[in-house]
């Protein structure tokens, strides 16, 4: 007999056990995510343990640590639980992951355009989903951006306005600041428009996790 899919819950615990969060279900024949025609999509990202589970993993001395432990753990979860794992990296071609955050009602965008989540803010880091065949039942969403009702802090964090509300990201201002000695603050503690956001301090953030990020996006 097939084996029956897990239960929400059951996809919580697990990735929970695993050091990471559920951040976001949709059901594709609905919401009409990308790539995908049925079934249930669940959207993992990096929890408050995510950090210290990895430095104590065996992927921490390779190259790409956080994505050889996201390949291993994720992929793990989907064969024990009959789903397809699929990541945000290894490409191109890339997994859609933008649009299936967007399709999930828990992630939007941010008046300076970066996406902002309802639980870790702007400080988003999703590290994979798994990808049932079967329908099932998961929380209802508020499905309206948290950004309504806020003041917009992260509009005028940034020192040089790399992120911004009109053209939203200004890529070499941003590459162009994190050289000069005031940068250093962004790249050693994370992004100053990121931590702006009243929501980023669900995700509990080591700031190691974010150094590390930064060096990944501007190495030295």
């Amino acid at each position: 007999m097939p084996t029956p899919p897990p239960s929400y819950s059951q996809v919580e615990q697990a990735a929970h056990a695993a050091s990471l969060i559920v951040m976001g279900a949709t059901h594709p024949r609905q919401s009409g995510a990308k790539e995908l025609e049925a079934g249930t999509l669940i959207l993992l990202g990096a929890g408050p343990l995510f950090w210290s589970t990895l430095k104590s993993s065996p992927e921490w001395l390779d190259t790409h640590p956080v994505d050889r432990w996201s390949s291993r753990v994720i992929g793990q979860m989907a064969q024990d639980m009959g789903a397809r794992a699929y990541y945000p990296f290894g490409g191109p071609p890339y997994t859609p992951f933008i649009d299936w955050a967007l399709k999930s009602g828990r992630t939007f965008s941010s008046p300076v355009g970066a996406l902002v989540h309802d639980t870790v803010g702007m400080m988003i880091s999703f590290r994979g989903a798994l990808h049932f065949a079967e329908e099932f039942a998961f929380p209802d969403v508020p499905d309206r951006s948290p950004c309504v009702e806020c003041p917009a802090p992260c509009a005028a964090a940034c020192p040089v306005e790399a992120l911004n509300t009109h053209s939203f990201y200004d890529l070499a201002a941003c590459h162009n600041y994190l050289d000069t000695e005031d940068g250093q603050t962004c790249l050693t503690g994370g992004c100053l428009a990121r931590l702006s956001c009243p929501l980023s301090a669900g995700a509990a953030r080591d700031p190691e996790q974010s150094a590390h990020h930064m060096k990944a996006f501007h190495p030295s």
